[in-house]
């Protein structure tokens, strides 16, 4: 790095608005927008170890993006609103077992499932309810669904223009990361590469119709909740979006044309430095790679941003009101990370769906961090250290290790070497070795989780939870089927037919057919089972 670097930073800083806040510590001591030598590394500047933005939250806080949904749509959008009166920034959807895996409600598979983990969506008619009062034109929308994730968009759009909001003023996340699904998370319906078809068409539309919307959320979330270590977050997730740089590529886009709409989505664990360091380094290598070996040269395609959830895996149903202070560490670590976007679990997760207080309580947490601490004044302050740049460089190195392994499988193409490492089961046996290593830590009492290990005083508390029960089930199915009953059921014949004839021609775009289906109240399950009939289902071979 040299004092050109320093140079550039010092312009882009100067041409950013500035919150009116006053930037000292509370005894009035004036803090700098950054620290470190002049021929050191600044945040805004590649490879953007210390963040995307010159001025970072100086600038512009991240948006406080509260994931929400259960039971019905019109449930959710009450909690929607309460979200954004509570001081929420931006919308994060969560959708229930039966939507994540492309089933309808009335489904004989959707039993005992509707609306417990998530808000059931099935027709354009849940959509509109969803949002229904919210201003997306103003409001940005994260949507946290992978195999259906081409039908959810239809969906949004179609509902979005039929309340007077062009597709073109949509902002938002589709998080449309298939390839995380057969490593981690398990709910993939079509085969792989009938699924990254689909994820195809999405970016496509989206670089050609919806310039700001992100759509790719490629995430390590799930890949640390199934139990691999941080550097497999980091390595693994990077590699799957190096893989859709190429998707794109071969599907005739241009690098810098996508590469600003794909985001990340990264878990915040309890390891506080570690997490940092994880940050650093993937903001440098996704800068490294997207220039020298994917030829981007626009800033923003070098620019990794990324949206952060603390741990879910960290809560625990014994005392779980210490769940606050375990978010609270981790959501400084995203923001210390240099996050845009954070999500703030609440306390009663490990128990039941938050109830309103838990999730005002966790939103407040990111308001206090926010507001109170002024470790938003300063980018990247714990730059330099020699404790965090020692994780980072090492981050790095052990990214590196894996991506060889995962290019070698696909012979020198990240894209086949993910196919080619979920098809031999090599991503999920990774996870499953590091899960059952951490577990075994915990049971010999290398680790301590307070009140599950040690310090169990306090276990028999009881603590209100949110319950969905069988009436909110019955409600959403009563719903869908007045839905079918009062639709033209020879327009949706027609336009499911017309979606299958175009799913039968891979050069085909399949993202109209599924607005016009939605547009006709076609739901979710026909949708998918108009596409399943063509592109076949995905039977996962276990390992031996």
């Amino acid at each position: 790095m040299s004092d050109q670097a320093y140079e550039e930073w010092r312009r882009a800083f100067a041409d950013a608005p500035l919150r009116s806040v006053p930037f000292t510590t509370m005894s009035g001591i004036p803090l700098e927008p950054v620290y470190g030598p002049s021929d050191g590394e600044f945040p805004g500047v590649y490879p953007y170890t210390r963040g995307p933005h010159a001025s970072m939250y100086r600038s512009r806080l991240w948006t406080m993006r509260m994931f929400a949904g259960f039971g019905t749509a019109t449930d959710t959008n009450t909690r929607f609103k309460d979200i954004i009166r509570s001081g929420g920034t931006g919308l994060s959807t969560a959708f229930d077992m039966p939507t994540l895996l492309g089933l309808d409600s009335d489904d004989a598979m959707s039993l005992g499932e509707v609306g417990r983990c998530g808000v059931a969506i099935d027709t354009l008619a849940d959509m509109r309810d969803l949002f229904a009062d919210i201003d997306l034109a103003h409001i940005t929308t994260s949507m946290t669904i992978n195999s259906p994730a081409a039908v959810m968009l239809a969906l949004f759009v179609a509902q979005a223009e039929e309340s007077g909001v062009a597709r073109v003023s949509l902002g938002g996340t589709l998080q449309n990361d298939i390839l995380k699904e057969y490593q981690a998370q398990k709910e993939f319906v079509f085969p792989p590469r009938q699924s990254m078809r689909l994820v195809r068409d999405t970016m496509a539309f989206t670089t050609a119709s919806m310039p700001k919307w992100n759509s790719i959320s490629v995430s390590g979330y799930h890949i640390r909740e199934a139990g691999s270590t941080a550097a497999e977050e980091l390595a693994f997730t990077l590699a799957n979006g190096f893989a859709y740089v190429e998707l794109a590529r071969n599907a005739g886009l241009a690098v810098d044309a996508f590469a600003p709409r794909l985001s990340f989505f990264f878990n915040a664990h309890i390891d506080f430095f570690e997490e940092i360091a994880k940050y650093r380094a993937a903001r440098r290598i996704w800068a490294r790679w997207m220039r020298d070996v994917y030829g981007a040269t626009e800033e923003r395609s070098l620019q990794l941003r990324f949206h952060t959830q603390t741990a879910g895996v960290s809560l625990t149903a014994q005392q779980p009101e210490i769940n606050i202070a375990r978010t609270a560490i981790e959501a400084l670590a995203g923001v210390l990370g240099g996050t845009q976007s954070l999500h703030t679990n609440s306390m009663d997760e490990a128990l039941a769906l938050p109830t309103e207080k838990a999730a005002r309580i966790a939103l407040r947490t990111q308001q206090v961090i926010a507001y109170e601490t002024n470790v938003t004044h300063v980018a990247d302050p714990l730059g330099g250290s020699y404790f965090v740049e020692e994780l980072t460089n090492e981050m790095e190195r052990q990214a590196e290790a894996l991506f060889a392994e995962i290019m070698a499988f696909g012979e020198g193409s990240m894209l086949e070497g993910c196919i080619s490492g979920i098809e031999r089961n090599w991503f999920q046996g990774k996870i499953a070795d590091s899960a059952y290593e951490l577990e075994r830590a915990f049971n010999r009492g290398e680790r301590i989780v307070v009140g599950v290990n040690d310090f169990r005083e306090g276990n028999d508390d009881d603590i209100e939870t949110l319950r969905i029960t069988n009436a909110d089930e019955k409600k959403q199915r009563e719903r869908l089927a007045a839905v079918r009953q009062n639709r033209n059921d020879d327009l949706v014949r027609e336009r499911l037919a017309a979606l299958a004839a175009s799913a039968r021609d891979p050069e085909v775009n399949l993202m109209e057919d599924l607005i016009a289906a939605s547009v006709a109240y076609a739901s979710v399950g026909e949708m998918m089972a108009a596409m399943g009939g063509v592109f076949g289902r995905h039977v996962e071979v276990p390992s031996i």
